[in-house]
């Protein structure tokens, strides 16, 4: 780490559980305040809902436009293959790899590595075993922790069906969030241990935002609650040592 800032947070959550509204309150601050209040440097996010969406658009072009199968997903919009979702942590690597080629990356940057993940499609166990070593030994993980019902109402309140690719506004159909989110494995994730989980080997600490009642709606209820966690999170980040081979 560049001293006083993280360098890779990921976030995890069940849908609509307050990921992207922190990840906006985090954008729209200043950069000081930013990094003395929360050890975060200038934002480079990576996000797996964009590359997932882009498979959407493909196939609804191939079908539509060019009478072409479709080859991402099916016509009830479910991947056709579970290894698709591993597909997307493998992206996320690639997509480090290329902004770490630079060097100093993390003496300005923080990386926010964003993603959800069901039981139905292989759990947060499954999806972490896809990590990089090298993202696995300089992450800390946020998870924000909401339940089934929560996600569900605060799916429906915030999705806009006019900017459905929007990081903000997008939603599921509540059929599918009960099919792939109704039950998570985070629990179970992390129960050997309340301040790390270990992933290949690897220790990566984590802490966790309770975002019921919900504190993500307001930053004035949001950024105490935010800041006493990852002032934890550093604390446990900086007793582990990453490796050097990334500037």
């Amino acid at each position: 780490m560049a001293g006083d800032i993280f360098d890779i947070l990921i976030l995890n959550g069940r849908p609509a559980s307050g990921k992207s509204e922190t990840i906006d309150f985090l954008k729209k601050m200043s950069a000081d305040e930013r990094r003395a209040r929360f050890h975060i440097g200038e934002l480079d996010e990576i996000d797996d809902f964009p590359m997932l969406w882009t498979w959407f658009e493909e196939d609804a072009i191939r079908q539509k436009l060019l009478d072409e199968e479709r080859v991402h997903t099916d016509d009830e919009g479910y991947f056709k293959h579970e290894y698709q979702w591993h597909l997307l942590i493998r992206r996320m690597n690639l997509e480090y790899e290329k902004r770490t080629r630079d060097a100093g990356y993390h003496d300005r940057h923080t990386t926010l590595i964003e993603f959800s993940r069901g039981t139905e499609h292989g759990g947060y166990r499954t999806a972490y075993s896809h990590l990089s070593e090298e993202i696995l030994s300089r992450a800390g993980i946020v998870y924000i922790n909401v339940s089934f019902e929560e996600s569900l109402r605060k799916n429906r309140r915030r999705f806009n069906p006019d900017r459905p690719d929007s990081i903000l506004e997008h939603g599921l159909p509540d059929d599918k969030l009960r099919k792939m989110y109704t039950e998570v494995d985070w629990e179970a994730f992390v129960a050997d241990d309340q301040e790390t989980v270990t992933v290949n080997g690897v220790k990566v600490p984590y802490a966790v935002l309770d975002n019921e009642p919900e504190v993500t709606d307001a930053y004035e209820t949001w950024a105490p609650r935010f800041e006493a966690l990852t002032s934890k999170l550093w604390r446990l980040r900086k007793g582990t040592t990453p490796p050097s081979s990334v500037a």
